[in-house]
């Protein structure tokens, strides 16, 4: 049994470890329930041939965050997640599509080279909110439609999937 003293520095050490971004080589197997799985031609793995991440060690890759509308929600929403860009430089991609899964088996082709800076992320919450199932989560590919014409186009629409689960890297 933990004392109260014990109790308190494990919760300041693993709010420590949560908020510093964690490097390719520090990627634990994930210890809750999966939220997303990778696969394919990756160089960083955790589990077997993929990397496996539950909902801390994703938020702990380093959070984002993008204000932007969408044509699925009312008005301008805060979408807070991963960066794609942190996210394909964490496996090691640096060319060739990636293929992102939902829980439901569609699946869309992303193209390597959308990952950049102030581009879009993997959101796991909205509006300071976790996103569920119901609610187009737990995970959703957000562009900073916003931002730039560029983001507002039916390619891009398509490639904003949500309730994603896996992606696969394909070169």
């Amino acid at each position: 049994m933990l004392t109260h003293i014990a109790k308190t520095t494990l919760s300041l050490a693993l709010a420590l470890v949560l908020t510093v971004p964690v490097s390719a080589k520090d990627i634990p197997a994930p210890t809750g329930v999966p939220i997303l799985t990778i696969s394919g031609e990756i160089e960083t793995t955790n589990d077997g041939d993929a990397l496996v991440l539950d909902a801390d060690t994703f938020a702990a890759l380093g959070t984002v965050s993008i204000e932007t509308s969408t044509i699925w929600t009312e008005g301008v929403n805060t979408f807070e997640g991963v960066s794609l860009k942190t996210l394909v430089d964490l496996v090691g991609a640096e060319s060739g599509k990636l293929l992102a899964s939902a829980i439901n088996d569609y699946t869309v082709e992303i193209p390597v080279s959308d990952a950049v800076e102030n581009g879009p992320i993997i959101a796991y919450r909205s509006n300071g909110e976790g996103m569920s199932v119901r609610d187009k989560g737990p995970l959703w590919i957000i562009y900073p439609y916003d931002q730039s014409a560029d983001y507002r186009t039916e390619v891009i629409y398509s490639r904003s999937i949500w309730q994603l689960d896996r992606i696969e890297f394909v070169r």
